[in-house]
């Protein structure tokens, strides 16, 4: 099993669990895109969301080259957002990536997105294909890689949605 199976793996079910979180609940991404001056009806953010879904699954299943490079500049387009809301100079309480949760654009993210982006991108110049070949090629270290590619989502949410808001509050002994 190649090596950046597991990295890609983690990029594209990130998609698929950012994706379905804003399909279902897209105010919190409408009002991020309002906040700078974006289109941004929910109807135009469920669509968005639907895609990223359907990309991140296409991703798992099938691995074409093309889809890991549109991963890769989803992925772009996700820290250039970030870095918009940060330097917009406008209250953006949430990027709004996860949906309803609040998710303060914070530098952290635009590093975890350039580090996503540069997994996909690997994925497509190396042709890695479909993670769910690979993981049913070899169904042992399939299942590892599978399931630390879920853990690695879970510690990415918390890095993006959890450590900037623990890192605004004042720290207690």
């Amino acid at each position: 099993m190649p090596a950046l199976t597991g990295p890609a793996l983690t990029a594209a079910l990130l998609l698929v669990f950012a994706g379905a979180m804003k399909a279902v609940d897209p105010a919190m991404t409408a009002g991020a895109l309002r906040a700078l001056g974006l289109p941004s009806s929910k109807i135009l953010v469920r669509a968005g969301a639907a895609a990223e879904l359907l990309l991140g699954l296409l991703a798992v299943i099938a691995g074409w080259v093309a889809v890991w490079w549109l991963v890769a500049a989803s992925y772009v387009a996700f820290a250039a957002f970030v870095v918009a809301a940060l330097r917009a100079g406008t209250m953006v309480g949430s990027c709004g990536c996860f949906g309803r949760e609040d998710t303060p654009p914070h530098l952290l993210h635009v590093v975890v997105d350039v580090g996503l982006a540069a997994s996909a991108a690997a994925a497509a110049v190396r042709d890695l294909g479909a993670p769910l070949d690979a993981i049913a090629d070899a169904p042992g270290e399939g299942l590892v890689v599978a399931g630390v590619s879920v853990l690695a989502v879970a510690l990415v949410y918390a890095a993006v949605v959890d450590l900037p808001r623990a890192l605004r509050q004042p720290w207690r002994p």
